[in-house]
């Protein structure tokens, strides 16, 4: 698990960071919104309410040496419930390999994703930002084919790909909400651009690129 940091503030909430899980069996991810200032303690209740309430707790954690992953509160608590807390040197995956080399591509594909600006305002007048899309990157990759298992991360996980936006689309509606139709459209754009931005990471991969570094300073005013 790790952040990606930088990003203008976004949803009701003002987030301005996110934080990345990756399973290490079923290379599933999570993306969940956060405030870079969040504390241990914040750390913990979203990882709570977000992971161990739908997965259980797990039996070890791979993150670097954030001062929230090595307080006195996080290392005992995961002590308690019976959890390994590995720690490795960030870009220096000694640790682990694969971990630290599917957060870096993850944080390439979210990056590239934030990087395309999008912004999508309903009929209602509320705007939608990256917080409200970053959904579905984690979609579209759950549902991208992985080089290692061969299979995509949902079918390991669930045995069963979900659904996008246009699987199942009624075309046959004669009248439709505006902001309905808002939603649909603002949802499947944002599927189309995350799954455009996992090819062109992949694309670099498979052509032994190496780490692409985005150099995103965003202030307020920038849209992402």
């Amino acid at each position: 698990m790790d952040w990606v940091t930088g990003l203008v503030p976004g949803g009701k909430e003002n987030y301005n960071a996110f934080l990345i899980i990756v399973y290490r069996f079923s290379k599933s991810i999570r993306c969940l919104p956060c405030q870079k200032v969040d504390t241990a303690i914040d750390t913990a209740l979203l990882f709570w309410n977000n992971i161990i309430s739908t997965c259980g707790v797990p039996k070890i954690i791979i993150s670097d040496r954030d001062p929230k992953f090595t307080s006195e509160f996080w290392t005992d608590l995961y002590d308690m419930l019976g959890t390994k807390l590995a720690f490795s040197t960030a870009y220096h995956p000694q640790t682990d390999g694969l971990a630290e080399r599917m957060i870096q591509t993850m944080e390439d594909i979210l990056r590239r994703f934030c990087a395309y600006g999008m912004e999508y305002k309903d009929h209602e007048g509320y705007t939608h930002d990256w917080v409200t899309l970053l959904p579905a990157v984690q979609l579209a990759y759950n549902k991208s084919q992985h080089s290692t298992t061969g299979k995509t991360p949902a079918v390991v996980e669930k045995g069963w790909n979900p659904l996008l936006p246009v699987d199942h689309l009624n075309k046959n509606l004669l009248t439709i909400h505006p902001t309905a139709k808002d939603f649909h459209d603002m949802w499947k754009r944002a599927c189309d651009t995350a799954a455009k931005c996992i090819a062109e990471a992949k694309n670099i991969i498979s052509r032994g690129g190496t780490r692409h570094t985005w150099n995103l300073t965003l202030r307020k005013g920038t849209r992402c």
